[in-house]
């Protein structure tokens, strides 16, 4: 086993960097606390490409380049996706996500890509694929869900601190997707597509990249990819033994993380009951698996209510809404759970001072 992998570079000689060696089997690794940095592979030539200024969008995002040129070593989550919304903004390409996506293919994504390249069939590919993602990626949602004629592969990220996510999003369904065609072709396309995100300017793209509907404004970001397209088709490169090893050295890199604070997840959990109304502490505390004493318990022991928690969260959420602009101010009560715009006016005007449309006005 030890000298196949240590020959999968001539196997594969598209690999730059070697994901196993020798020493990397005999030593522990360390523990994933965020993202793999396989998930940026070849962002530095694509923001060049791209016309971004490099030293830039990295210094912004406080990410050291020499990072990624070790596909096992770990990103903080938020600086991730801050150097790609940094990218899209620094370059002017607004659909940066979406291009940096289509061009990454699978073997670019390290030791996730190659999980599913080793897998039985493309059916397989996809269950071992998000199987493995959590330990690739932390703090984010991953499901492939039985929908009877289709499969839907969910993606959102839940990282409480973090708020925009559009380039990610975009990015990482098009890493899905040439997982897809990496078996079925170039031309194959999923039934539909959706982000959670509001729609960009030149959606139109978005459309042509994947070849099927595309859909925005939505609870979670997801593919619908046809069961028959994917039952039975054989992996190309599919070896149960490498796979073995590779999904073995993934999970060990991402056990060791530390799990998110609570007040990390109870950011995560209001912001997602806000669409819904006002959050409830019964329904949250559930959620989060304890009782409703037992996390305003916690919640007192850091000097804080449940009610203060969702006040912060509804400011934060005003204040990015109101940056991204896609949205009139009109609709943004509901967003924050509010069911009509006087009561979030107001609400604004208490925390900083002036209405929702002069903060928005003054910011330009």
């Amino acid at each position: 086993m030890l000298e196949r992998v240590i020959n999968l570079r001539a196997r594969y000689p598209v690999m730059s960097q070697p994901l196993l060696s020798s020493a990397s089997l005999q030593m522990p690794p360390a523990s994933n606390v965020g993202v793999l940095s396989a998930a940026a592979s070849g962002l530095d030539q694509f923001i060049t490409r791209q016309g971004g200024d490099l030293d830039l969008v990295f210094g912004r995002a406080g990410i050291d380049p020499e990072q990624l040129r070790h596909p096992t070593l770990s990103l903080a989550l938020p600086n991730y996706c801050d150097v790609l919304e940094e990218a899209a903004r620094q370059s002017g390409c607004d659909n940066f996500g979406l291009r940096y996506g289509q061009q990454f293919q699978p073997r670019d994504l390290g030791l996730l890509g190659y999980v599913g390249l080793f897998s039985d069939t493309l059916e397989e590919a996809l269950k071992n694929f998000a199987g493995a993602f959590p330990y690739h990626q932390h703090s984010t949602l991953i499901r492939l869900v039985d929908c009877g004629e289709c499969y839907r592969f969910d993606y959102q990220v839940r990282h409480g601190a973090i708020l925009d996510r559009r380039q990610d999003a975009e990015l990482t369904l098009g890493m899905a997707l040439n997982l897809l065609r990496h078996v079925l072709g170039p031309q194959w396309a999923p039934r539909a597509v959706a982000f959670e995100h509001e729609r960009p300017e030149e959606w139109h793209e978005h459309g042509d990249a994947f070849g099927a509907p595309v859909q925005f404004g939505r609870p979670c970001n997801f593919m619908l990819v046809p069961k028959g397209d994917v039952q039975g088709k054989p992996m190309p490169e599919r070896d149960p033994n490498l796979l073995f090893l590779f999904q073995d050295v993934i999970h060990r890199l991402g056990a060791g993380a530390n799990a998110p604070s609570l007040l990390e997840e109870l950011g995560t959990q209001v912001r997602l009951a806000l669409s819904e109304g006002e959050p409830c502490l019964e329904r949250i505390a559930e959620r989060l698996e304890m009782t409703p004493a037992g996390l305003q318990r916690r919640l007192r022991e850091q000097g804080l209510c449940f009610s203060q928690v969702v006040e912060r969260t509804r400011r934060e959420l005003a204040l990015h809404y109101l940056r991204r602009r896609q949205r009139p101010i009109s609709e943004l009560a509901p967003l924050l759970g509010y069911s009509e715009t006087s009561a979030f006016s107001r609400a604004f005007r208490r925390w900083f001072g002036v209405s929702p449309r002069q903060w928005r006005g003054e910011e330009r």
